[in-house]
């Protein structure tokens, strides 16, 4: 268990070395002084633990509560945005002073001209066939 990799693999293994350590307290009384040092150690990692798990479901909820608020804000910019063009015209340009494009009419279609087509190759003489030679 010594080679946990884990936070929470390394607290669990340490508390099993600290419940093996006081079960063999009269044999290991030499090492009582860090046994505690290994309490201490592992009761501060398990608090430190705590807070983050409660600071990871704050920062949840905090990004919960601003895709939210960008939600609405979208939606009322949007609102506002139009409000302004119905206020305006759609084709005053003072619409453009709040993000919005003025509609400025479409733009002529230019017909499709037809593709020229290409010159077709005038029959030249036919080839000859080869000699051969007795």
């Amino acid at each position: 268990m010594a080679n946990e990799s884990t936070y929470k693999g390394k607290i669990e293994d340490w508390g099993y070395l600290q419940e093996r350590l006081a079960a063999n307290a009269t044999d290991l009384a030499h090492l009582e002084v860090l046994r505690a040092q290994l309490g201490t150690v592992m009761e501060q990692a398990r608090q430190m633990a705590a807070s983050q798990a409660a600071q990871r479901a704050a920062k949840q909820q905090a990004s919960k509560s601003l895709k939210s608020a960008i939600l609405e804000g979208g939606r009322l910019a949007s609102l506002l945005r139009a409000a302004v063009k119905q206020h305006y015209g759609p084709a005053s340009e003072k619409v453009a002073e709040f993000g919005v494009q003025p509609f400025r009419g479409r733009k002529k279609r230019t017909p499709k001209q037809k593709p020229t087509p290409m010159p077709t190759p005038s029959p030249g003489p036919a080839p000859h066939p080869a000699s051969t030679e007795k």
